[in-house]
């Protein structure tokens, strides 16, 4: 089965709604210059909300339980950092809980050894050159997504699949992100089939706030697929 990320999440009713469906990881963006930025209160939040879940609800005109508002569930918390100072990953990371960590901007190899924690290192990609550094990383997970001179990421477009498939021979799990919604999903995966995949922008009615419909549609298709 194919490891399923959703980014950028924000609310408690778009992590439930995730979870109900399947997905396999919550992306928390500790970014101030994106759109879907969260506080460590907030995400913090969320995670206990999600971890520990809340009795059922009961319609006493029903007489049973109505839908668990807050499911119990194995989902992995992530927390998306770019170019952060560790003292700050370590704070937001030991506050919030997080096992696993991802860097979505420049880091450098060494930083990355100064996290116990598992790590997603995303590295952005162009074209060839793009991948000359990434075996130098000694990291749990390669996240590839697509080159953008502006942002680190969330870009809404996809990139050559092609080097995707080449950047598998380094021998670490490859997440694939950059563009992907539910219309093209089943095509990314026949090309590339990797370790996991991974998105926010495409599954949303606007930055930060999850399309249910979008989500639902990605995530069965995800979950359907076979190689």
């Amino acid at each position: 089965m194919t490891w399923i990320k959703i980014c950028g999440i924000t609310n408690i009713e778009d992590a439930l709604e995730t979870i109900e469906l399947g997905a396999d990881a919550l992306g928390f963006i500790f970014y101030e210059k994106s759109p879907r930025c969260i506080t460590k209160e907030t995400a913090r939040e969320i995670i206990t909300s999600i971890q520990h879940p809340a009795p059922p609800e009961r319609d006493p005109a029903k007489g049973g339980a109505s839908r668990i508002q807050n499911p119990e569930s194995r989902i992995q918390p992530v927390g998306l950092f770019v170019d952060e100072l560790e003292e700050k990953v370590n704070e937001i990371t030991s506050y919030c809980n997080f096992d696993i960590l991802q860097f979505h901007g420049d880091e450098t190899p060494d930083y990355c050894k100064k996290f116990p924690q598992k790590l997603i290192k995303a590295f952005k990609i162009k074209d060839k050159e793009s991948l000359v550094n990434i075996p130098k990383y000694e990291v749990d997970y390669y996240l590839l997504d697509t080159y953008s001179e502006v942002v680190p990421g969330g870009t809404g477009r996809i990139f050559n699949w092609n080097l995707a498939k080449k950047a598998k021979e380094f021998g670490k799990p490859i997440i694939l992100s950059g563009g992907l919604n539910p219309d093209n999903i089943i095509e990314a995966l026949k090309k590339v089939l990797p370790f996991g995949v991974d998105v926010s922008s495409g599954v949303e009615s606007s930055p930060g706030k999850k399309d249910h419909k979008k989500l639902e549609k990605f995530i069965t298709k995800v979950k359907s697929f076979k190689c």
